[in-house]
């Protein structure tokens, strides 16, 4: 029988420890499923944040570099200005990119940094025990917003494809899903854009992916797939922000 479908090269052949129904697995997957397509894994280099995915050199099987919370773009950005020619991506969750780090996706995307950015967002703090997060949505609960989100205290939820795609070094932002086969054949596309900018050397480029956080949403995995349906997407809305890359060849239907 011929076999249509396996593991990438560029993914190890490690069990997981994220969580059953999470969202990072099916993301790394298409992660190295873009690298291999492309051709580029020995000449990319991922940096790892702070939070779930701080382990994410375990399973991608490329050069990986470990960061300072929410110092993830600032390493990417040393990485690609001393070897240029090497594909560089950031791969951060809402806490190290929206929380800690703000000042570094900013400021890297504003000057229009060569580089690429993951943005797993799955609305919570996972790593450090389900606290709330920047993009925490009204009325969410969490550890430290137990009776929910309030707008009064606490302001509205970080939109950070809306935000970065008023700086002119941006070039691509779109902000994706993974809860169902349609939507994760979306994030490929858009991570296969998003790389493409960089090899075409155009600027900075970014995908925001909704993810299933099941143990920290207090839901089973069946139901968190709901849960980005009914309540993630209507508060963040999914799409391209911005695409301002003339040369780059690959689109993503929307």
């Amino acid at each position: 029988m011929k076999k249509v479908f396996g593991r990438t090269p560029s993914l190890y052949d490690v069990p997981t420890h994220y969580c059953g129904g999470c969202g990072h697995g099916i993301i790394h997957r298409l992660l190295c499923e873009v690298i291999d397509e492309f051709g580029i894994r020995e000449r990319t280099v991922g940096i790892a944040p702070v939070g779930c995915a701080v382990l994410g050199y375990d399973y991608w099987n490329f050069d990986v570099s470990e960061a300072a919370h929410g110092r993830t773009p600032a390493v990417a950005t040393g990485m690609k200005r001393a070897r240029p020619g090497n594909i560089v991506f950031s791969y951060q969750g809402d806490g190290d990119l929206a929380a800690i780090g703000t000042a570094e996706i900013i400021h890297a995307a504003n000057r229009g940094e060569k580089i690429t950015v993951i943005f797993a967002n799955n609305t919570v703090y996972g790593m450090t025990g389900g606290q709330m997060a920047p993009t925490t949505i009204v009325g969410q609960k969490t550890l430290t917003s137990p009776l929910g989100r309030k707008q009064e205290d606490f302001g509205q939820p970080i939109k950070v494809c809306e935000l970065l795609s008023q700086f002119n070094g941006v070039k691509y932002a779109a902000r994706t899903a993974v809860h169902t086969p349609l939507d994760v054949i979306k994030t490929k596309k858009a991570l296969k854009k998003a790389f493409q900018v960089q090899m075409d050397n155009l600027g900075f480029s970014i995908v925001e992916v909704l993810s299933q956080c099941p143990t920290y949403w207090g839901l089973d995995a069946v139901h968190a797939v709901d849960y980005v349906k009914n309540v993630l997407i209507p508060s963040f809305p999914l799409g391209v922000f911005k695409d301002d890359t003339h040369k780059s060849n690959v689109e993503l239907n929307r």
